[in-house]
């Protein structure tokens, strides 16, 4: 059932989106009234959290049973959650724990906070409030107070307001640590939990600081994508855009951190999490630089012996090139303010980055290209770009195959929309979760959901022919 407003957007950049979803193939395939009921649907699902939280166990140093039974014992601390955690059974080292919620009986308090549209977001899927994320406070807030707490949707709240009426959304309620005079006092700005949440609207547990070095918290389709990628020990694999290294990492626990994983990013903050986190992990193998992916073929036939970038053309035996990119698959996202020169700046940038990958990988290597977008120009169109642009590339056939085929409109065959993984989460009705319909719902429902009700996503998988 919907409790939040659809996703909310520019009305130039909904258009857009509207165009790509009723093609003139889509609209003859499916009908006009089910291609526009399908965009609606679309729109609400991405106001939503997914139906399951998704956690990646690093095998690099536990097995998943131990990894399994510690996060039994976590989950117990939280608010005495007693859900499943299920493993998948395609995705062995992945972890599921439904999401229980939406909880429509919680009482509103009269103190209230209201949070920024990202702290918002992060909320629903189980964070904490942190101090720069509240926007408004109650001129009578007091440490200790229980608050509900909103999020402003549209960004039209005023830094250190005492109320507000415009556009927001209950998140739920918690208790606040600090008061409102030490919230908004003009001294450094505080890092640390501004709010606890203790009633939230969707139940899902926070994994700050749980298990870190056992434990990435990872969207489901993220973790497919590795596994897409297929990496084996001893080879030497580019991850193009890498941070914060949730796949960089998962790549190189794949092939037992035995090979290669070069990393970048051209933020240096960005580079300096993905070490942090291949430190956290225990993983040696792999080596992250700050530098501009769309400049990381080097033109001199130079020999390289410092292995940093730029690099020589035929270099990687593998690529993944997860690009930069709207994002408009990301869940929950109430509101989106871009401007559609924002939305389409990111096509001609991909195609940079492609063309830099083609170039780097080696005949007979492999390239998967990915999104956490929506958008038919970011994903299909793309693909039948690069297809037509790079003769020695061909689509490849998936494993594990679990979204669903590509969209129709990028001129694409049927047999080449089946080859690419579409994570489409309208396929499935949002979900209502309590504990009680759990006890109900077998195991493998469970997977089917998790699998359908999670963020949108797009992957493709291309061979680079070899030389005869």
């Amino acid at each position: 059932m919907s409790i939040f407003p659809k996703l909310s957007l520019k009305p130039e950049v909904e258009n857009y989106l509207k165009e790509g979803f009723m093609n003139e193939e889509v609209v003859t395939f499916l009908g006009k009234q089910e291609a526009e009921r399908k965009f609606e649907t679309l729109l609400n699902h991405l106001s939503h959290p997914p139906s399951f939280t998704t956690v990646r166990v690093n095998t690099h140093l536990a097995s998943i049973q131990h990894v399994k039974n510690l996060l039994l014992e976590e989950l117990q601390k939280f608010n005495g959650l007693s859900v499943p955690v299920l493993q998948h059974p395609d995705l062995q080292e992945v972890l599921l724990i439904p999401v229980i919620g939406p909880r429509k009986d919680i009482k509103k308090q009269q103190c209230e906070a209201t949070v920024g549209a990202q702290c918002g977001n992060a909320v629903l899927r189980g964070a904490h409030v942190y101090v720069p994320g509240i926007v408004s406070a109650s001129k009578f807030m007091k440490a200790g107070d229980v608050i509900s707490v909103y999020s402003d949707i549209k960004g039209k709240c005023k830094k250190g307001a005492k109320e507000f009426d415009g556009s927001k959304v209950f998140l739920g309620n918690g208790i606040s640590e600090l008061s409102r005079n030490e919230l908004f006092s003009g001294l450094p700005e505080l890092k640390g939990i501004g709010i606890k949440m203790t009633e939230p609207v969707y139940l899902s547990p926070s994994f700050d600081n749980v298990l870190p070095s056992y434990l990435f918290l990872q969207n489901l389709p993220s973790t497919v994508v590795s596994h897409v990628l297929n990496p084996q020990p001893g080879e030497k694999i580019l991850d193009l855009c890498a941070a914060p290294g949730g796949k960089t990492t998962h790549i190189a626990a794949l092939m037992h951190d035995q090979g290669e994983v070069i990393a970048l990013d051209k933020i240096s903050n960005k580079v300096e999490k993905i070490k942090q986190n291949a430190l956290l992990l225990g993983l040696n193998s792999i080596r992250a630089f700050c530098f501009d992916g769309t400049k990381a073929l080097k033109h001199e036939m130079v020999e390289d012996t410092e292995g940093k970038p730029p690099f020589l053309p035929e270099s990687f035996d593998r690529i993944l090139l997860d690009a930069p990119c709207s994002g408009m698959g990301q869940r929950p996202n109430m509101a989106c303010t871009w401007t559609l020169k924002e939305v389409t700046s990111y096509q001609p940038l991909q195609r940079k980055l492609f063309s830099v990958a083609v170039q780097l990988l080696k005949p007979g290597g492999v390239l998967v290209y990915s999104t956490c977008t929506i958008t038919l120009a970011e994903n299909e169109e793309q693909v039948a770009w690069a297809l037509r642009t790079f003769p020695c590339l061909q689509l490849q056939p998936q494993e594990p195959q679990i979204g669903g085929e590509g969209m129709m409109g990028a001129g694409l065959s049927f047999e080449q929309l089946k080859q690419l993984q579409r994570f489409d989460p309208s396929v499935v009705p949002l979900q209502d979760t309590d504990i009680n319909s759990l006890r109900d719902t077998r195991i493998e429902d469970m997977i089917w959901l998790a699998n359908k009700d999670c963020i949108g996503f797009f992957i493709a998988k291309f061979v680079k022919w070899k030389r005869t």
